[in-house]
């Protein structure tokens, strides 16, 4: 039980299998954490959905447990920050509460061919890439908008007259947090629309009617430190202010204390997401990158940017591996595995089970394995499985380092994988620079926290948030450099082969 006398922030971290709140002190560690998966729903091929209101009571329960566990009243809890699987695409009836198809989640492939039909020409892609820093995909939110207005029925009447409303998964929390007061997201998730001019900083009115979405719909985009409402919901101490929102990513860049230009981070997470703080330079890339808007400190005028390069699929390869194949009890058993033998035996894994992110953008790939051979065996697939990881980050190093000028000489690492220390000493070994993870990984919820204290004074400022972080862990290149050449030329040999 917490002591009567202290106060916390909590961060209610929502993310793609699971919903998590996390108790965190003014010293910025982690007290506890609750966590509560919820179900997958694959309805075809390439589909992937999640319903909304698994997602809320996943979130709430494991919020309400976290209070209850620790005996909190509302006058304990400074504020509440939310940080939040991005792109995932949430309408609803504000009148009902009720969500009128489930969430379509970043993941999910089906709206390619709206992507096809209405980005088909090089203009409209020439424009959305100005305006929005995207490359034009069905990663983003449009399409899924534009999807659900055009196959539920009566989606687009309702729509049309001011009876519906779409969220990223930060927006639907506020929304229920707060009583249906707040209709509100911040600027880094509205970066992820492909609907909001990230140099403006207002929704776009010609790509709205470019998908054929009502303006009305749309929430108020509000800075990432800041109001977003207080709670008001049954069985949640109400009045708690809500102070800081931040798509997941941008909260683990900004959890890494990367408040400065040039300064980067990869999380390992379903996916791998690493972002270059670019400052206040909106930096277009020339290596099929995509720019994106950073969370930033109150004190901070204007807005700033980071360059991103996110692999749909690192740990989810894990979960394949466990789940699907049954190769493996637990992720953990990876690390044992791979360091059971001296390499892969020749065996590469392209994990493109929904495609290839950044920087090949091949939407149509799948997933393939190169160089079975009869001598294959569990350790081979586990340690191809994890060094396929490692390679796809490579590949976002080299892009961003070509697009920055520079490489990089440091990585802040973080997410569930990187507690992997054969991974991360591949990692260093691929991309001959230094690692650091720190001794608390889970940076998401930090930095939503940190976004939340900011703007209630919990925290004085970004000083003592670089002071409350612990010693890290060190990572830096073993390898003889041209055997990593012979890695990767091997690794790119299989990408062609699967492009």
């Amino acid at each position: 039980m917490a002591p009567s006398d202290e106060r916390y922030v909590i961060a209610l971290d929502q993310g793609t299998t699971s919903s998590r709140a996390v108790l965190i002190d003014r010293q910025g560690r982690m007290v506890d954490c609750v966590q509560r998966p919820f179900q997958q729903i694959f309805p075809h091929p390439g589909w992937v959905e999640h319903n909304p209101q698994d997602i809320l009571f996943s979130q709430i329960g494991s919020l309400t447990e976290l209070l209850n566990k620790h005996d909190l009243s509302a006058s304990q809890i400074d504020s509440i920050g939310i940080d939040n699987q991005r792109e995932t695409t949430i309408v609803w009836d504000p009148t009902t509460g009720q969500p009128v198809y489930n969430a379509i989640v970043w993941q999910c492939r089906r709206t390619a061919p709206i992507i096809d039909e209405v980005c088909g020409t090089p203009e409209v892609g020439r424009s959305i890439r100005a305006k929005t820093g995207l490359i034009a995909d069905a990663y983003f939110s449009a399409s899924k908008i534009a999807w659900i207005l055009r196959n539920v029925p009566g989606a687009r009447e309702r729509a049309e007259a001011g009876e519906l409303l779409f969220g990223t998964v930060d927006t639907w929390l506020i929304w229920v947090l707060t009583g249906g007061l707040v209709h509100a997201t911040d600027v880094t998730n509205a970066s992820r629309t492909m609907l909001y001019d990230i140099h403006e900083g207002r929704w776009d009115k010609e790509l709205l009617d470019l998908f054929d979405i009502p303006a009305s719909m749309m929430p108020e985009v509000r800075r990432s430190s800041g109001s977003f409402g207080e709670t008001s919901y049954p069985g949640v101490p109400a009045g708690i202010p809500i102070t800081g929102v931040a798509g997941d990513q941008q909260a683990a860049l900004f959890g890494q204390c990367c408040f400065e230009p040039g300064q980067a981070k990869n999380t390992y997470g379903t996916g791998c997401f690493m972002l270059l703080h670019t400052g206040h330079e909106a930096r277009e890339s020339r290596n099929n990158l995509v720019t994106t808007i950073v969370a930033s400190p109150p004190q901070v005028e204007g807005t700033e940017y980071a360059l991103e390069g996110s692999v749909f699929v690192a740990g989810a390869l894990i979960q394949w591996l466990r789940d699907e194949l049954g190769i493996i009890q637990n992720a953990a058993e990876t690390e044992y595995l791979a360091k059971s033998v001296p390499d892969t035996g020749g065996v590469y894994i392209v994990p493109a089970f929904t495609g290839l992110g950044a920087p090949y953008w091949k939407p149509d790939a799948r997933g393939a394995i190169y160089g079975l051979t009869r001598g294959t065996s569990r350790p081979h697939l586990a340690r191809a499985a994890l060094e396929a990881i490692a390679y796809q980050i490579a590949d976002l190093s080299s892009a961003m380092a070509a697009d920055a000028g520079k490489p990089l000489a440091l990585l802040n690492v973080d997410g569930g994988a990187s507690a992997n220390d054969f991974l991360m000493q591949f990692q260093a070994d691929l991309l001959g620079c230094e690692l650091r993870r720190p001794q608390n990984t889970e940076t998401t919820s930090l930095g939503a926290a940190f976004l939340a204290g900011l703007a209630t004074g919990f925290w004085s400022g970004t000083d003592e948030l670089r002071a409350l972080r612990e010693s890290d862990d060190v990572f830096t290149r073993s390898m003889d450099p041209m055997r990593v050449q012979v890695l990767l030329a091997g690794w790119h040999e299989a990408i062609r082969r699967t492009i």
